[in-house]
């Protein structure tokens, strides 16, 4: 923090200094600052900003003003995040959890991050919900519901949006699945051995199946 006068009186303003800068290819540009947080911008970034804040920015040892830290991070990089978040939507549908995992594995600060993710929630371009309710459309007929509930959970979806969606999207008997899967499996019980049997039964049981359920259907097939 540094102390300065302002018009006859003393404020204190929070500056970040810059601690090391790593120069990557394609004009990518890392700003390692003593607080450990980073900005990586690019040099037409850079040079999108006023002369004086680019050179600013290119200097070791120099103190980033808040107001410039924070025009960076809305003005530049949040902008960017939010353009990078679109574009992976449009390569595939994401969970909330799943798009801000793949922001961060990208290095966008926190507040980018969150502010991206906000943006595609207020715009609809991603609803857990909705989400929830295509997954159990294209996966019911190889999965149980409780694999079902297991799998969007993992994916970030909570508890009560996941079992919402399986009340108004799940509508076939369980039992009437594993006699279809084993079938695609080319299972028989009269010609399986052991070794089969218990192969088949442990695929059956990570989709989430129920043990009585796989043992009455099996030894019926």
């Amino acid at each position: 923090m540094q102390v300065r006068r302002n018009a006859g009186r003393w404020e204190c303003m929070e500056e970040q200094q810059i601690k090391k800068i790593i120069y990557g290819v394609k004009g990518r540009v890392v700003i390692k600052l003593e607080s450990g947080a980073e900005l990586a911008l690019y040099r037409k970034e850079i040079r999108s900003l006023p002369l004086e804040e680019g050179e600013l920015l290119l200097r070791e040892g120099e103190w980033i003003p808040e107001e410039l830290y924070r025009k960076i991070l809305t003005s530049v990089i949040g902008i960017r995040a939010k353009k990078r978040a679109l574009f992976l939507l449009e390569q595939m549908d994401r969970t909330r959890q799943q798009l801000r995992e793949k922001l961060e594995r990208s290095g966008y600060p926190a507040e980018c991050v969150e502010e991206a993710v906000a943006y595609a929630e207020r715009y609809h371009y991603i609803d857990d919900f909705r989400y929830a309710r295509h997954y159990i459309c294209y996966h019911q007929q190889k999965k149980s519901r409780q694999k079902l509930k297991y799998d969007l959970m993992q994916k970030g979806v909570s508890k009560d949006l996941a079992e919402q969606a399986l009340l108004e999207v799940f509508d076939s008997d369980e039992r009437q699945k594993i006699p279809q899967l084993l079938e695609k499996r080319h299972y028989n019980a009269d010609r399986a051995d052991e070794r089969e049997q218990r192969r088949m039964y442990q695929f059956l049981q990570r989709r989430g199946f129920r043990h009585e359920d796989i043992l009455n259907v099996m030894q019926k097939c």
